[in-house]
Parts: C-alpha cells; sequence; structure tokens
C-alpha cells in the first residue's frame, strides 16, 4: 500500500463530509421507500380508494419547471391522503407525443443527411422506439429525483399494448356509431411537418409583411372591375369568388355576375354574403375555398369550386401556370410581380403588420389547406357536455368559469383525428382495391390484400 493510499488517522471513519450531497442521500432514501412497497397501490384493500392519473410528460425530452410544480402538488396530496387511511395510486406514465417525437428523431437524422425516407416506416418507427427507451429514461430519473411516490409497478406509455387495443376499440366503437367519419374540410397545415397540426398547435405571432390591393376585371375604370386586398397574394391563383355585402350598394349590380381571373381559364362569379364588412377596404373580398377558413364557409353556402393550388410541401401546383413548382413565398413575390406587368396592382403597403399563425412544433407559418382527413363529429358530445352542467350533474369549480365552459363546448366544431405521420397510434381503416374501407377492431382480422390507412392518430385522441 502506498502512503497516499493509506487511511488518514486523523480523519475517523464515520467523520460527517465536509460537503453535503443530497442526490447521494436522497436517491437512497428514495429506493428504500420504493423497494418496501411504500408506494404501490393495493387493488384488493378495503381501505377507501385515492388515486390519481400523472399527466404522462412528452417522451420528447426533460421534465422542466412546469412539471416540478405539478408533480410537487401530487406527490403532497397522495402522501397526505395515504396518512389518513386512504389506499391510493398515483399512476406514472409517459405520452408518445406524436408530431414532437417524430420531429426529434428526423432531425436526429437530418444530421447525417437522411430522411425517415430512406429508411421506410418500419425501420424508421424502430429507431423511433430507440430514441424513447433513451429518453424515457432520462424522465424516469427525472422523476425519481423529485421523490415521486407514485407506484412504478404500474408504470404505462401509451403506445403499450393494453394501451393500443383500447385505442383500437374506442376507435371502432365511435366509427361504429357513426361519429367517425372521413371528409375533405380545411385544416390547419405545415408544409415543414407535412400534416395538418390542431389549432392548439398554432401559435399566433404578429408579422410584418405585405398588403396588395389588385383589380379584376376590367382596367378602364368605366368597365366592370372590382379591387380587393390580400396579405397572401400567391392565394389568388385559387380564388373562385368574389364576395361583397348584400347591402353594399356599390357592387348590388355585379352580384351573380363574372370577371375573368388574369393567369386562369376561369370565370370568378361575384356573390353576396353577410360575412363581408362593407367598411372594411373596399367592401369585396377575394375567396380562396381551400386555403381560408372563411373563405371555405363561403364557399360551402355558395357552392363554389375548391381548386387545392398548394401541395404538402407548400409549393404551387396544378394551377397551369408559370407559377407551379414556386415555394409558396417565391410565388408571392412573382405574382405580385406579374400582377404589377399588367398594371393590375393599385396599391401596396409594406411593411404591413399582422397576425400570422405559425407552427408551435416547427415554427414556419401554417397554410390553410384543403384536405382529406379523419372527423370526430361533436354536436352530440358537446351538447351532452354543456347540458350535464347546466342540468347540475356536473360541478365547475370556481363556478366563475361556467361561462368559459359553455364558451367551449357550445361553439365546437368538428375533430381533425388524423396526422400525416409515421410514429403514432395508427388508424385502424383498411382500404380495398375498389375504395371500400372497413374499421377493424383489436381482434378482427382484416381482409386479405387490403391495405390500412396510412394516418395515425392525433396524439390527444389516444389520450
Amino acid at each position: 500500500m502506498t502512503a497516499s493510499a493509506r487511511p488518514n488517522p486523523a480523519v475517523p471513519a464515520n467523520a460527517l463530509p465536509k460537503s453535503w450531497d443530497p442526490g447521494a442521500v436522497e436517491s437512497q432514501v428514495y429506493e428504500g421507500w420504493v423497494n418496501a412497497g411504500y408506494f404501490k397501490a393495493d387493488a384488493s384493500s378495503n381501505k377507501p380508494p385515492y388515486s390519481i392519473v400523472l399527466p404522462p410528460p412528452n417522451v420528447t425530452g426533460n421534465l422542466h419547471m412546469g412539471h416540478a410544480l405539478d408533480h410537487t402538488l401530487m406527490d403532497a396530496l397522495t402522501r397526505r391522503k395515504r396518512m389518513q387511511g386512504y389506499e391510493v395510486l398515483w399512476l406514472p406514465g409517459m405520452d408518445h407525443a406524436g408530431i414532437a417525437t417524430q420531429s426529434v428523431v428526423e432531425k436526429q437524422l437530418a444530421v447525417d443527411g437522411k430522411t425517415k425516407e430512406d429508411f421506410g416506416r418500419e425501420l424508421f418507427i424502430d429507431k423511433v422506439w430507440d430514441w424513447k427507451r433513451e429518453s424515457g429514461g432520462t424522465i424516469g430519473w427525472q422523476m425519481r429525483a423529485l421523490g415521486d411516490g407514485v407506484d412504478w409497478s404500474r408504470d404505462r406509455f401509451t403506445m403499450d399494448d393494453g394501451l393500443s387495443r383500447a385505442v383500437r376499440t374506442i376507435f371502432k366503437r365511435l366509427f361504429d356509431a357513426g361519429l367517425i367519419y372521413q371528409a375533405e374540410r380545411l385544416v390547419n397545415w405545415s408544409p415543414v411537418l407535412e400534416t395538418a397540426i390542431s389549432d392548439l398547435e398554432v401559435k399566433y405571432e404578429d408579422v410584418e409583411g405585405e398588403l396588395v390591393s389588385f383589380r379584376y376585371g376590367s382596367l378602364d375604370d368605366s368597365e366592370p372591375h372590382i379591387v380587393v386586398a390580400t396579405t397572401r397574394v400567391e392565394t389568388m391563383l385559387g380564388d373562385t369568388a368574389i364576395a361583397v355585402h348584400p347591402d353594399d350598394e356599390r357592387y348590388r349590380h355585379l352580384v351573380g355576375h363574372t370577371l375573368p381571373h388574369p393567369f386562369i381559364d376561369r370565370q370568378l362569379i361575384i356573390v353576396a354574403d353577410d360575412h363581408v364588412d362593407p367598411e372594411f377596404g373596399t367592401g369585396a373580398v377575394k375567396v380562396t375555398p381551400a386555403h381560408d377558413p372563411n373563405d371555405f364557409e363561403i364557399g360551402l353556402r355558395h357552392q363554389l369550386t375548391m381548386p387545392s393550388i398548394m401541395d404538402t410541401k407548400g409549393r404551387i401546383i396544378d394551377t397551369g401556370t408559370e407559377f407551379d413548382g414556386l415555394d409558396r413565398f417565391e410565388a408571392r413575390v412573382k405574382v405580385r410581380e406579374a400582377l404589377a406587368e399588367q398594371g393590375r396592382v393599385v396599391a401596396e403597403k409594406r411593411p404591413y403588420l399582422h397576425s400570422v399563425g405559425h407552427s408551435e412544433r416547427s415554427g414556419e407559418p401554417i397554410e390553410p389547406r384543403l384536405s382529406l382527413q379523419w372527423w370526430v363529429k361533436v354536436e352530440s358530445l358537446a351538447k351532452a357536455a354543456g347540458d350535464a352542467v347546466r342540468n347540475g350533474d356536473t360541478a365547475i369549480h370556481p363556478p366563475s368559469l361556467e361561462p368559459r365552459w359553455f364558451a367551449w363546448v357550445d361553439n365546437m366544431h368538428d375533430w381533425c383525428i388524423s396526422r400525416q405521420l409515421w410514429w403514432g397510434h395508427r388508424i385502424p381503416i383498411w382500404h380495398g382495391a375498389g375504395g371500400e374501407t372497413v374499421c377493424v377492431g383489436p381482434d378482427e382480422t382484416p381482409p386479405e390484400g387490403w391495405e390500412q390507412d396510412s394516418d395515425v392518430l392525433d396524439t390527444w385522441f389516444s389520450s
């Protein structure tokens, strides 16, 4: 033994360390609690039950201060109930976080110059599972470091076999009840992620853009023409109408007539619609039903055609013009320049401050886009939720927030539950060669030769 390795007789073996190491001490105490079964719930217990399902953190990363606050509150509640004689279950778990998780793994592949298409669906999903095991372990360690009194023997992941079975069972039940259907409707589209995203995944930011006013119809002021304004001039390639207010005397004589599109062999009908504010701008609005929520509703009311002019990446397509193939922002410049060359640009305001929706996940401006998706009919469900509170069967606490509840359930629109991703619960619909569809439950077998729908379910559906 060297001199440096000999114990120092001046320092007792049981002496307190010079500095406190809470991590080492607390981890030993916590593991002692877990090993002793203090947090396990006994299903056969005669004690009154008390349970909390941990809102599952996304598997995409680390816990943050918000999680720490929530976990502390739940930990205090469950520990207090144990001391009061309750049989307590605090159920842990993690969420597969479809969009967020796929985005993280795709970014990792991009570092090596790869895309998910280079691997194919099955191999890519294997890579996501590998990443989940690594990231999920980090979150589990953080929960232990916090001292969460959860029942680890019941730990769940939202894509575990049992939960996947439950998701397929509920989907089929709703489908068979006529509450799930497929339809082409307007969605928030992310050109970067190439999928529909939820309203809650859209954040609005003020952007210094441009407002371009241009004229449809004759360049001669004495001939029929209408001036419209837009911040997205490229969308005029998908215009199928011009809307004015029914009581606006300036345009009443033009309602029902048409004006030619300057770039496309298409006549734009002039319609009267109460949505139009006659006091705003020129009192006339261009109508692009496939790329604007308000225009979509106008299109439905007036049975307008709804040509989609952008692909999944936000590039102009199917217009038969020189603009096909251009990115939407490139097209914005080129279309404005082409309108100016024809003498149609009346005014340009730049910069023009206006609010633009951005994808919370990928950061780019979202594109309202007509897309074939799967939907849940919410009318009967929302009515039941509203009636439950009105009838006193369900209480909102505090009561002052009842108006918020009613504002939510009384103004719901059908829920888009499909996402154009690879990671997630795949929609249990199979398609036949002749366009037939069948919903397959967890104990059923799809017809031979049929292909499963490529979309996955919105994460919140499985929640």
